[in-house]
């Protein structure tokens, strides 16, 4: 049995691009043949089976929780071989589920993979202080803005406290125009790593209304090149963009082939 690592996206707020990330990045690893499942822990308010199309699947991580159902049926092969544990989106559910048993369930997941992500509500709840707890570290998602960075500072503090290390920051929506916290004094703030930097980008908005993430539907885009470039640095392989030939899209699109 192989050992699986843990991997909880956490942020302070909501809106920073925590499933958004969670989502494009579990797509990346799989893409590079990385066993990967990505998991929606956020079980009142879950975004990630609507950010993959998933949203009228009969069995969830909810109906887990509930001890009506068994995680191994709750797990759906995804795009690019990716495994995905989604959360219910109905209020009835959320409110039969049982958040105190996700240590449980993961527990099974053991052996499955070799990441496991988890798509953590956000803030200090007891909901998303359990994901933070039971992984083996913390990706930090961050907007470039003094809320989110305050808010963010919260959760390192709390990862400080339950004793799970935080990899690094995920600097997310970045615009690069004034006003904005920049990447060197956020480091120097959080005393952690930005990891990468995901430039606002309206492919990323396109994506979501088409209930599929930017790495799939924009692979070129400067988003989904941000994305893959993380998956890579983090199992430390060389990230090289090659942007398929113009003529041969051309012919492709013109003869289809």
């Amino acid at each position: 049995m192989q050992n699986i690592k843990v991997i909880t996206v956490a942020s302070g707020k909501g809106g920073t691009g925590k499933t958004t990330t969670t989502a494009n990045l579990g797509i990346a690893l799989a893409a590079l043949n990385r066993q990967t499942i990505i998991l929606d822990a956020d079980i009142a308010m879950a975004n990630l089976a609507l950010l993959l199309g998933m949203e009228k699947i009969d069995v969830t991580l909810h109906e887990v929780l509930a001890g009506e159902k068994d995680i191994k049926e709750a797990i759906y092969q995804g795009p690019k071989g990716v495994m995905v544990v989604p959360c219910g989106i109905s209020l009835a559910g959320f409110q039969k589920s049982h958040p105190e048993k996700l240590q449980e369930v993961l527990m099974e997941l053991l052996g499955k993979a070799e990441f496991l992500f988890i798509d953590a509500p956000a803030g200090l709840g007891k909901d998303s202080i359990i994901p933070m707890a039971i992984a083996d570290e913390i990706l930090l998602v961050l907007n470039p803005e003094v809320s989110s960075v305050s808010d963010g500072l919260k959760i390192k503090i709390m990862a400080d406290t339950i004793e799970t290390g935080v990899r690094g920051i995920v600097l997310n929506r970045v615009r690069k125009i004034e006003g904005e916290i920049g990447r060197d004094k956020v480091e120097k703030i959080f005393n952690l790593k930005v990891l990468a930097e995901i430039p606002e980008d309206t492919s990323v908005i396109d994506s979501v209304a088409k209930r599929k993430p930017v790495i799939l539907t924009k692979p070129n885009s400067s988003a989904a090149m941000a994305y893959r470039k993380l998956a890579a640095d983090l199992v430390g392989e060389k990230f090289e963009f090659k942007k398929e030939n113009i003529v041969k899209r051309f012919i492709s699109s013109i003869f289809g082939r």
